[in-house]
């Protein structure tokens, strides 16, 4: 007999939170399918799918709708959203190799991440309690704080393609036309962006060398 007291396989795909997902995959779809024909079209719906991302898991747990699937599905169309945005910024800007190091270092330092998290049987990426690492507790340990350096990556990444006049652009020269030329709010809201995303790349690299720790402590342990 079916155990009516647990949600069926439908019933997860169907949660909230799982359909502001598949919602922010359609949207980011058609935001890079329009994005060189309407640059600030595609930063508003890039921006307003990154913004659902956190309104996902406040439903899902102002509904009770938290499921492993769920925890998948978001970290998923983040990381591919934004090696997207990465790719294109390769594509617009030289050296583009600097955005595909990026790329590189935000997939190999979650995947590490989530890999290391189930072998040692942990229930979340984020618990990271045990680290010896004081920025990577913090990272984790304050929703504001991380947010704060989430949201400054994503903003950086997108002034970088509105700031962008064609697809051959020198990111240097750019970047100080940008500080001569453009107002106070705009340096302002730039610098902040620049010092949330530095923080980021920093974390991805401390959670990339803990995370294989993990794994050869895994092994050693194993072995004995």
């Amino acid at each position: 007999m079916v155990d009516k007291s647990k949600p069926s396989t439908l019933t997860v795909y169907l949660y909230v939170p799982n359909i502001i997902g598949y919602v922010r995959i359609l949207m980011n779809c058609y935001a890079f399918a329009i994005c060189f024909k309407d640059k600030h079209l595609f930063s508003i719906l890039y921006f307003i799918s990154f913004v659902c991302d956190a309104l996902d898991g406040w439903f899902a747990r102002r509904l009770n709708q938290v499921s492993t699937f769920g925890a998948v599905l978001d970290m998923v169309t983040d990381r591919i959203s934004t090696a997207c945005l990465l790719v294109v910024l390769s594509q617009v800007y030289r050296p583009g190799l600097i955005f595909l190091s990026l790329l590189a270092l935000d997939i190999a330092s979650h995947w590490l991440q989530m890999y290391s998290t189930f072998l040692v049987g942990k229930s979340s990426h984020k618990d990271v309690k045990d680290s010896s690492s004081w920025l990577f507790r913090l990272y984790y340990g304050n929703h504001k704080f991380m947010g704060y350096c989430c949201v400054s990556c994503e903003v950086l990444y997108i002034i970088l393609f509105l700031l962008a006049k064609n697809q051959t652009e020198n990111l240097t020269e750019v970047l100080v036309n940008a500080v001569v030329t453009q107002n106070w709010l705009y340096l302002t809201l730039l610098s902040l962006s620049v010092v949330g995303w530095a923080i980021k790349q920093l974390v991805n690299v401390i959670q990339m060398k803990t995370a294989a720790d993990a794994c050869i402590f895994y092994d050693i342990a194993k072995n004995r």
